[in-house]
């Protein structure tokens, strides 16, 4: 704890000395008067981060810019699932240079899969093991770059990747052993979607039949009122997960309702999906994390509210619901307006997202982590109706 207050104040201090830090600091403290503009210039203002995401580290791959560090190394897990968002921001843009990127970072992939078929967890450089969760999200990319262009090797490397997850699974499927932390969690949903997408382009049995197995096991784990137990990425925290994993959650599920056509996946998801949205729209934001009475606490988590207008859009769309369609655009507009704030900051943080709301709240502090800024990339795309999956 005293390890950790005392990172935070140096983290702190850092940014007050540098004159665009502290501006961008003062931003996030006051408010500012900037109005939200266009989407399409939000739009174009975020892909630009993620180019830069790729173009600033020493690989195709994508990094993150903090506050007072800098850029950091590649996360293989994120630069796969960036690669379907960069294809369909290139299409809504007519840029192609954002489908390069993506091929770009889809060949990157290729050249460090692991033997056993998996890629590992956390950035370039750390030399994880190789991680369920991470290696669907490659995955994704993978079948993206495939169905773009047809070449083999982007197939056989997610096949490759698939049977090594089906493989590591657990009897009463959940991923354990060769998943973060070594433990179950809900937001495998989000490796069930791949899993099913891949037995559609192959015909091979085994993936979807461990996307079902534990798309089944999730459904145990969900209460009455929709809120999800073993949904959070960490262990101490467990009883009041991040609005980031239990929007994986929903979204896996959202996913499969619509691969596989079983709507009971869709049911579920929307359980969790209302109650949100009410808050929401009651409060204007959403907190950093919510307990199983729906309350919440902390900073609010801008990855996860990216991806909770996502989740809101598909709703929408379901349901033909007002809420969720209002929800959404609220959300959606809500964070062009914090990524306005960043103008007054660093020229290599433009156009992102903060980790949190303000930048100092716990989540990704004093950093702009490239996940959350392609989520609001998908959450625009949703807006204008082109649903980034």
């Amino acid at each position: 704890m005293i390890r950790s207050a005392m990172a935070y104040a140096r983290m702190m201090g850092a940014a007050i000395a540098d004159p665009a830090a502290r501006h961008l600091l003062g931003a996030h403290a006051f408010g500012s008067s900037i109005k939200v503009g266009d989407h399409t210039e939000a739009l174009e203002a975020a892909v630009g981060y993620l180019l830069r995401a790729q173009q600033r580290g020493s690989d195709a791959g994508l990094g993150s810019y903090h506050l007072t560090q800098g850029w950091g190394a590649s996360y293989p897990e994120t630069t796969g699932y960036a690669i379907p968002t960069l294809f369909l921001a290139g299409d809504r843009l007519s840029r192609p240079d954002l489908h390069e990127a993506a091929l770009n970072a889809a060949d990157w992939l290729l050249t460090i899969q692991r033997p056993d078929g998996g890629w590992q967890g956390g950035r370039i450089g750390e030399d994880r093991q190789s991680v369920v969760f991470n290696t669907a999200q490659v995955v994704r990319g993978l079948l993206a770059a495939f169905e773009r262009t047809q070449r083999q090797g982007y197939l056989d490397a997610a096949v490759h990747a698939g049977r090594w997850m089906a493989g590591a699974q657990d009897a009463d499927g959940a991923w354990r052993a060769a998943n973060f932390m070594g433990v179950a969690r809900v937001y495998d949903t989000y490796v069930d979607a791949p899993l099913l997408h891949l037995h559609a382009v192959t015909g091979e049995q085994s993936f979807r039949a461990a996307a079902i197995r534990n798309l089944e096991w999730v459904l145990g784990q969900q209460g009455r009122n929709g809120w999800f137990a073993n949904a959070d990425n960490t262990i101490r925290h467990n009883d009041r997960p991040i609005t980031h994993t239990l929007a994986y959650t929903m979204d896996g599920l959202l996913a499969c309702a619509r691969i596989t056509g079983d709507e009971s996946w869709a049911q579920a998801a929307l359980k969790a999906a209302l109650p949100l949205a009410e808050r929401f729209l009651a409060e204007g934001r959403l907190r950093g994390r919510y307990d199983a009475d729906w309350q919440g606490s902390e900073h609010p988590i801008l990855t996860g509210c990216a991806q909770m207008a996502i989740v809101w859009s598909h709703a929408a769309e379901l349901m033909h619901d007002q809420r969720y369609r209002t929800a959404a655009e609220g959300m959606v507009n809500w964070l062009a307006s914090v990524q306005g704030l960043g103008r007054v900051g660093p020229e290599e943080a433009v156009g992102a997202l903060p980790g949190s709301f303000p930048l100092w709240g716990r989540y990704e502090k004093f950093a702009f982590p490239n996940w959350g800024t392609k989520y609001f990339v998908d959450a625009l795309l949703c807006a204008g109706h082109d649903m980034a999956r």
